[in-house]
């Protein structure tokens, strides 16, 4: 499995975290999974990022840049320009 420096906050509840870490995992991608409900930290950093918004997930990648509720073909295109995949 490839280690790529990506933190995803998700839930388990999350069907769009769901469909984001199962893409992950078949493109055989390991990243720093934060549960925004377990961690409030976390809840309020996807606030920050978000500009005040809840939406998850949010995929923050080592160039700096975050995505929010990426379709499948948005992140295949990043992780590809990253040369993760």
């Amino acid at each position: 499995m490839a280690l790529a420096d990506i933190t995803m906050y998700g839930a388990d509840w999350c069907g769009d975290c769901r469909r984001s870490k199962r893409l992950l995992e078949e493109l055989d991608v390991q990243v720093n999974h934060i549960d925004v409900e377990a961690d409030p930290s976390a809840a309020a950093k996807v606030q920050e990022i978000n500009g005040g918004a809840k939406s998850i997930p949010v995929l923050v990648f080592s160039d700096g840049t975050h995505m929010t509720e990426p379709s499948d073909n948005d992140l295949k295109a990043k992780l590809t320009s990253l040369g993760i995949i």
